[in-house]
């Protein structure tokens, strides 16, 4: 049936590919002499249509998996004016930008596993974050700003602007609304950390959380928690490629930590040994 098919049809089947196919149709069926006299033409055309109609869906699948794979790999970030926090995300500023999923990477659990969404903006001035929590009970007990907020229920972002450079930014808030703000340097994971100082006017970010379907308080039962954050380009300093433009990129990673029962996290992009693997960072554009 093979040989059937290479006698009857001349055609070099790599035009599917050039996205040639109504030219394939035509020389086949129209074109060639042979066609009108050929007995196997019916079923010769069978065949083809089959074929035909199974590459054309293979190339059509493979379309929306790279589609796919490019939406996770890199993370599209949208412009917009600058607008007041609030905790809740509900200026339809927001309506813009595409919500990312963050993966439950441990532990992983296949069903009931609390999910974690964020999206981001920039500004003339700024970036702009926006997580949404699945969570059970608020375990949230610190009272201050530069806390080892890691060690609670936290959202943490990572912001590496320059590749050629080991140095990037680390932000954290908790659902209680506390924030650490660090300038990091990573040699070969031997990590040096700066918090700002004089951290005041526009060098401050400006943030607030808010809590759904339950209270505000460590310990209170609750269906999701919402941060909602600015971070300003001057607290950035003296990281470079600051302040991004249209087609700039730069390397990141988004991470939620969880302690409901025992620790979990999730990650935009998996670590091995810690949040701090920066060459593991995905990338994100900006628009």
């Amino acid at each position: 049936m093979l040989f059937i098919f290479k006698r009857t049809f001349p055609v070099n089947i790599r035009n599917l590919v050039d996205n040639k196919p109504f030219e394939i149709m035509k020389h086949v069926f129209i074109d060639q002499p042979k066609m009108r006299n050929n007995r196997f033409r019916l079923p010769s055309i069978l065949i083809f249509f089959l074929m035909f109609m199974s590459i054309c869906s293979g190339l059509h699948s493979q379309s929306l998996s790279g589609e796919k794979k490019d939406a996770q790999e890199i993370y599209r970030i949208v412009p917009t004016d600058d607008f007041e926090i609030t905790g809740k995300g509900e200026n339809k500023k927001w309506n813009r930008a595409d919500w990312l999923q963050l993966p439950r990477r441990r532990p992983v659990m296949a069903e009931n596993s609390l999910s974690t969404q964020m999206k981001a903006m920039y500004s003339e001035n700024g970036i702009y974050f926006l997580f949404i929590c699945q969570d059970k009970v608020l375990s949230s007990t610190m009272l201050a700003d530069f806390l080892d907020l890691w060690k609670e229920d936290v959202v943490e972002v990572f912001l590496w602007t320059d590749e050629e450079l080991p140095f990037y930014f680390e932000y954290e808030i908790s659902p209680l609304d506390y924030e650490l703000p660090l300038l990091i340097s990573n040699e070969n994971m031997e990590l040096l950390r700066w918090q700002p100082f004089y951290y005041e006017e526009n060098r401050k970010t400006k943030h607030a959380t808010s809590v759904q379907g339950g209270q505000k308080k460590s310990g209170a039962e609750i269906n999701s928690w919402t941060a909602e954050f600015f971070i300003p380009y001057k607290l950035l300093s003296p990281l470079k490629n600051v302040p991004p433009k249209k087609g700039t990129t730069w390397r990141a990673n988004f991470y939620r930590n969880d302690y409901d029962s025992g620790s979990a996290s999730w990650s935009w992009k998996p670590v091995e040994k810690g949040y701090h693997e920066y060459d593991k960072f995905g990338v994100v554009l900006f628009e």
